[in-house]
């Protein structure tokens, strides 16, 4: 019975240190698209995709690949030459300077073009230098390349023009902040499968340029990762016969639009997005960590196979990945959270953070008819938000389910009445009875969602004794925007020196 006992331990042993051996994608789990990655030193920094929410380009920070912290953002402010569309931000650090290359609009033309920023540090704060390519009637998704000392930077041209897409480069100025010289062509898309997102490398005799095809965005997205090869900078770049080298299959949809990071010993980590499959694809484009390798045959593979999984090895030993904790916010902190976001081109948002509170106000842009959202992003589709609001604002505020100003639900105070309200398309529907609440009380607040939208509401005007305000069934399918997802959060709609008053926000994640 003793050796029956030992060998039993023995296994249990072996079992715990393999599941320790892997980790678990999404490695940032919520709405990131088009990641970047470096390391400097032995720290790795990620950023990412904004779209139409600000700050602009969420920033984060890891010492493992696999558990990632929220530091901020490259740009508080924006840019001064930008309108809108903040996309595919690439992160390249030498010689002591962190280069940030952004897409977005101008705010001249709204042309899509890219800019570059400079920090000491990777964390920022970031100086921007305003735009350094702004070619032809659309230039998206920067990638930056050292080649013997000079610089290169590679971008999607041609995506809004009747002609196949082109990978372009040129070459960049000592400093990154110019282009020198004429652009040349990489790629061209003559199959009209889509090219962008591209990770340009050279390893041993040949340049590699790691791109995504297929549709990027949507329900539809059939994003894929395929990669080409030349033995000079300039090409002609041949086309891997077996692409595309990683795309999705069983739990994923689609994946692409990744950056190549390397491991102190030398392999190679690439970190894209992926929409997952079921109620997980209400959680927008999440960054997935896949090992990619040099084959025998000289071509870079995906170290798991072409069909992306979840479950990988851990990149590095001794690590463990933490599970997915809840969030709550009780407003003590100085500055709002890096977590926060909010709806930029809708609303002029006034946000105070003082005595334990949060104070949220605001006034809509010219043609906007409704209000300020302040919203985080869902890490599982199960999870219940929660908030006491303790005054009555002269408006309709409270929880919120964001799409854009004409997609949302509102679950919330209309002086001394809860209203559940979703707004599709602009037109608002009344989604349940008012129900008054007593004056001169904190009114607590609870949405629940399940599988990626909400299911029931409920209040209380104590904490501890919740009534129920209703059920409903995917009343925010809709709200889906083409590039993002539906944010939960706080609201506010109102007279613009007026507020809401929170104290307090917890999401428990189921």
């Amino acid at each position: 019975m003793k050796h029956i006992l030992v060998l039993a331990a023995l296994l249990v042993c072996l079992d715990a240190g393999a599941q320790q051996a892997v980790f678990r994608n999404p490695v940032i789990p919520g709405d990131i698209a088009d990641p970047t990655v470096i390391r400097v030193g032995n720290t790795y920094y990620a950023a990412g995709t904004s779209s139409e929410w600000a700050p602009y380009y969420p920033l984060f920070s890891s010492q493992d690949l696999i558990n990632w912290t929220p530091v901020g953002h490259l740009f508080d402010e924006q840019p001064a030459w930008t309108k809108s569309s903040f996309w595919a931000p690439e992160l390249f650090s030498r010689n002591g300077t962190v280069y940030a290359y952004y897409t977005a609009r101008q705010k001249t033309d709204g042309t899509s073009y890219i800019g570059v920023a400079t920090a000491d540090s990777p964390a920022g704060p970031y100086t921007d230098h305003g735009v350094v390519v702004a070619y032809g009637t659309e230039a998206i998704d920067a990638f930056v390349l050292e080649d013997n000392g000079d610089l290169y930077i590679s971008w999607k041209a041609y995506g809004l023009d009747n002609r196949p897409i082109e990978l372009l480069a040129c070459r960049l100025s000592p400093d990154g902040l110019r282009m020198e010289g004429e652009p040349f062509s990489l790629l061209r898309d003559d199959e009209r499968k889509g090219m962008e997102g591209q990770h340009w490398l050279k390893i041993g005799d040949y340049y590699y340029i790691v791109y995504s095809v297929n549709g990027c965005c949507g329900p539809g997205s059939d994003y894929a990762v395929s990669v080409a090869r030349s033995k000079n900078l300039r090409g002609p770049y041949e086309k891997y016969a077996g692409n595309p080298i990683l795309h999705g299959g069983g739990e994923v949809q689609s994946c692409g639009h990744g950056t190549i990071t390397t491991t102190p010993d030398g392999r190679m980590f690439y970190l894209c997005h992926a929409y997952l499959t079921g109620s997980r694809f209400s959680l927008g484009r999440q960054p997935v960590l896949q090992q990619i390798v040099l084959g025998e045959d000289g071509w870079l593979h995906f170290k798991g196979g072409e069909t992306a999984r979840l479950t990988q090895p851990l990149p590095l030993a001794g690590t463990a990945q933490q599970p997915v904790f809840d969030f709550t916010d009780d407003f003590t902190s100085r500055r709002l959270r890096p977590e926060w976001s909010w709806n930029y081109p809708y609303a002029t948002p006034d946000i105070e953070l003082a005595d334990g509170r949060l104070y949220l106000g605001g006034t809509p842009k010219a043609g906007v008819k409704t209000g300020t959202a302040l919203c985080l992003r869902a890490v599982t589709p199960d999870y219940t938000l929660e908030t006491a609001q303790v005054n009555r604002s002269r408006g309709l505020s409270g929880i919120t389910m964001y799409g854009d100003d004409k997609n949302l639900l509102v679950w919330g105070l209309d002086g001394d009445r809860l209203q559940l309200q979703l707004i599709r398309d602009g037109k608002a529907t009344r989604l349940a009875d008012p129900v008054s609440v007593p004056a001169g009380l904190p009114v607590y607040l609870r949405m629940e969602v399940r599988e990626g939208a909400p299911a029931s509401f409920g209040y209380s005007t104590d904490g501890r004794e919740w009534k129920s305000a209703g059920n409903l069934s995917a009343a925010s399918a809709d709200l889906l925007q083409w590039d993002r997802v539906a944010r939960p959060g706080l609201y506010y709609q109102g007279p613009a020196d007026y507020f809401a008053e929170f104290e307090y926000v917890h999401i428990a994640n189921r």
